[in-house]
């Protein structure tokens, strides 16, 4: 079938069995095609190819409302409603996004990309349609991997609670990014194991309803032992205890089955219903079926043929990378240290801290306010935890990083993975805030290098920090390819570096942005232009006593940052001016403007948001002609 003449999803319903079977196949072949040429999350999306046809030959989106939870699930849902020929900008500037957005399809009901949110709207979307009397299916799809999230278990007790009519697929692959961890987690795998129950648990009831019943107690009697039969086969049936009528578990590549059983939770109206869904990631493409660590959640460009990633040549390590193993040498030194990853130790390469230090190592799956107060309790017993984090999860920890963490002066290492400018993952994930909300919370120190033997280096200060948390910001893929101290020693806390010297200005910057601005100087001093280039590798403190000379000297200023300006470093810049009265100097900002980035290439995003090196030239130009202009009308 050619998938670019669906409109979209009611045709499904006309397809008899053969038909859904060949669909998707076809559907399998499309995405392994363009997600070899784009990248993307091929591997979640192979696996709920059937469980996505299913879903929209049972309800009537856009009139019953599906939520994908982490919408790296979404890309079958994306083709059924439509979207098909515009794969080819899958996760491209200015193309189709990988995640469900709400402004490309009245079929996409809610956006995300981090986990673990979409029963919470979905019960948001219950009240609403309660209240206002409509009737239309709400249906969540939430994975494995997400419900380890507090906030997925928060939902499910108030959606319990509430008896709201909802139908949850609990679309259960055992894993999410990487393999899943945790109790619920293996409650779900015993349930695997425990078909019979249902089937066993319905015929104890019919023997029981007829038998006589003398003055209730044989009633309560059956009451006993339907609960110990339960606990004693599936360990408590977790759902039904929280007020679920629990369905499954079943496979969720046998449309018989997902029909079946879609028709009877939709007769189900006096309680939720959670249908436990068994699929395969990566189903229909074996590198990806055979991934068991989480390589194939999300790829770049592959060789269909072989499975080989086809890979950009990079200078030097990946930063993720750097970082970890830096970790890894120094807790052979140092027991004190304890690496901590809420889902991610495959994303922040901590695989090597893992093998070789597995009681030191501590994945807690999707569950990052609950990674930051354990580094903290920690922290408490002159442990030194190393909690490696991506910017854009941190927002998620943010009360506990404040309240937990920096308030009681407890000396945690968060380690800011993906920080700055991520790309192709788009607006959920862009790693641009962390600066702002971190910046104001007292305690805290935050660093970011100029290359990765700096930053090697800045592990080393982290670790040896002993005055409360800091932070190291690094951002998504590799360093530039300079060569490594074999020694590592401490850098001074809040002290800059000069990289190039200069009269008529200064450019304040750190991070991925230096390398654009040596250039940038470099181009100005062939136009008489001589700008003082600062690695501000410190944005929490700053060097105050550098800040002091250069505005002493009264030139411009220009900070750049790969983050938000509001609140960012720039404003701190412009703090300290005002707060020490040097109200002459003339400073000016480059840096994220307020709003969100969507997905496309770091560069070209850059280039959209002014982050270049001919921005930079004309900023300065500009701040040295009004400051001339400014001297001679004095």
């Amino acid at each position: 079938m050619d998938l670019t003449t669906i409109t979209g999803p009611s045709f499904l319903k006309k397809l008899n069995r053969q038909q859904l079977e060949e669909l998707a196949q076809d559907i399998r072949d499309f995405l392994i095609e363009k997600c070899s040429k784009t990248g993307g999350h091929i591997g979640p999306n192979l696996g709920v190819v059937e469980l996505t046809i299913a879903l929209h030959r049972a309800f009537n989106s856009p009139f019953d409302k599906i939520l994908w939870d982490v919408g790296h699930q979404a890309y079958v849902h994306k083709i059924l409603t439509g979207r098909a020929a515009q794969f080819d900008t899958l996760r491209q500037y200015k193309g189709l996004s990988g995640f469900p957005k709400r402004a490309e399809s009245i079929h996409d009901e809610w956006e995300t990309g981090h986990s673990s949110t979409s029963l919470s709207a979905a019960m948001g979307m219950a009240i609403a349609r309660d209240i206002k009397k409509e009737n239309h299916y709400i249906v969540p799809i939430i994975g494995d991997g997400a419900l380890t999230g507090g906030m997925a278990l928060e939902a499910l007790n108030h959606i319990g609670h509430e008896k709201r009519r909802m139908i949850v697929i609990l679309n259960d692959n055992e894993m999410s990014i990487a393999p899943n961890v945790g109790a619920l987690h293996n409650i779900l795998g015993r349930l695997r194991t425990a078909k019979e129950y249902s089937k066993a648990k319905e015929e104890l009831e019919s023997m029981m309803k007829r038998i006589p019943v003398v003055g209730g107690k044989l009633a309560q009697a059956a009451d006993r032992v339907k609960d110990s039969l339960k606990y004693l086969v599936v360990s408590g049936v977790f759902f039904e205890e929280m007020g679920f009528k629990y369905l499954g578990p079943i496979d969720g590549h046998d449309f018989d089955a997902l029909e079946k059983t879609l028709e009877y939770a939709k007769k189900v109206d006096d309680r939720p219903v959670l249908v436990h869904v068994v699929t395969k990631k990566g189903k229909g493409y074996k590198p990806a079926e055979e991934d068991k660590i989480g390589t194939w959640h999300g790829t770049g460009p592959y060789k269909i043929e072989t499975g080989a990633f086809i890979q950009n040549k990079a200078k030097g390590p990946s930063w993720s990378s750097l970082v970890s193993e830096t970790v890894r040498k120094l807790m052979k030194e140092d027991q004190r240290i304890v690496a901590i990853t809420p889902a991610m130790p495959v994303g922040s390469k901590m695989e090597g801290i893992q093998k070789d230090f597995p009681d030191r190592f501590f994945d807690v799956g999707i569950a990052e306010q609950h990674a930051a107060t354990m580094a903290a309790g920690l922290a408490t017993q002159n442990m030194k935890p190393f909690l490696a984090i991506y910017s854009t999860f941190l927002q998620r920890a943010y009360d506990q990083v404040l309240h937990d963490i920096a308030r009681q002066k407890l000396n945690v290492f968060i380690g800011i993975d993906r920080a700055g400018l991520v790309g192709a993952d788009g607006d959920t994930h862009q790693g641009v805030f962390d600066i702002a909300f971190l910046r104001h919370i007292p305690n805290v120190v935050i660093m970011m290098p100029k290359d990765e033997n700096e930053g090697q280096h800045m592990v080393k200060t982290a670790i040896d920090y002993n005055e409360g948390p800091i932070a190291l910001r690094y951002p998504r893929g590799n360093g530039l390819g300079v060569p490594l101290d074999e020694e590592l020693h401490t850098i001074p806390i809040g002290t800059w570096e000069v990289l190039r010297e200069g009269n008529d200005a200064a450019i304040l910057t750190f991070g991925t942005t230096i390398p654009m601005a040596m250039e940038a100087a470099e181009e100005l001093s062939k136009r008489n232009i001589h700008v003082k280039v600062v690695n501000a590798r410190f944005i929490k403190p700053l060097d105050e006593e550098m800040l002091h000379e250069i505005m002493g000297r009264n030139i411009p200023i220009l900070t750049i940052e790969e983050g938000v300006l509001k609140g960012g470093f720039g404003s701190a810049i412009l703090e300290f001016a005002s707060d020490n009265q040097y109200h002459h100097i003339k400073i000016d900002r480059i840096g994220i403007p307020d709003r969100f980035v969507d997905h496309g290439s770091v560069d070209l995003l850059l280039e959209e948001l002014h982050i270049t090196k001919d921005e930079t030239i004309a900023r300065i130009e500009s701040l040295v002609k009004n400051k001339a202009l400014g001297k001679k009308t004095v």
